[in-house]
């Protein structure tokens, strides 16, 4: 699904999911559509500027499956970061916060299995406290190997855990704004 609720496309939109949102809900931090995992929702127009233009960074960490089996020269390409199209014309030294290859993905998400685990393929962890569009797809292609399914875990301290794909948890303000603010800890290394 886009993540959005209004679009001139025929596409599937976050109205579409079996919940009543309340007036003027919007998504922050996007995820494009193929892609999945936790996506805030809120009504606060000030959540943006405090999640993505603060002083401090707040990471977001991705469960990420890659085609053929990723060798530790291209990890440490990774690790060192890599240079990504941002426009027609510019580039951008992406470099992660942490980079590693997982073993057990459901170990981070229960949902992480995928029936192209048949064929040679690599689990990734990359946090980032940056995020440029379709950042992660960019960095893991700029080392050769196509992104096959990108699972969002987390904003700052707000995790996916074991939410099943498609469902809402609400967070009381309080909470939420809680969280964010213990976000200075970096959750996986």
């Amino acid at each position: 699904m886009v993540s959005q609720f209004i679009s001139s496309h025929n596409v599937k939109l976050l109205g579409d999911m079996d919940f009543e949102f309340p007036e003027g809900t919007h998504a922050i931090g996007r995820l494009d559509s193929p892609s999945e995992g936790l996506l805030i929702l809120t009504t606060d127009k000030t959540v943006t500027r405090k999640l993505f233009l603060a002083a401090k960074a707040h990471t977001r960490s991705y469960l990420i499956m890659v085609q053929h089996e990723m060798t530790d020269e291209c990890l440490q390409q990774l690790q060192n970061g890599v240079s990504i199209p941002i426009n027609a014309t510019d580039f951008y030294l992406a470099k992660p916060y942490s980079v590693k290859i997982i073993n057990d993905p459901t170990s981070f998400y229960k949902y992480a299995t995928d029936p192209r685990e048949i064929y040679p393929h690599t689990w990734l962890l990359i946090t980032l406290t940056e995020g440029k569009f379709r950042q992660v797809r960019k960095m893991v292609m700029a080392v050769k190997h196509r992104c096959l399914r990108l699972i969002r875990l987390n904003i700052s301290n707000i995790f996916l855990n074991d939410l099943e794909p498609g469902k809402v948890k609400e967070l009381n303000e309080e909470v939420f704004y809680q969280l964010l603010e213990e976000g200075k800890n970096i959750p996986f290394h």
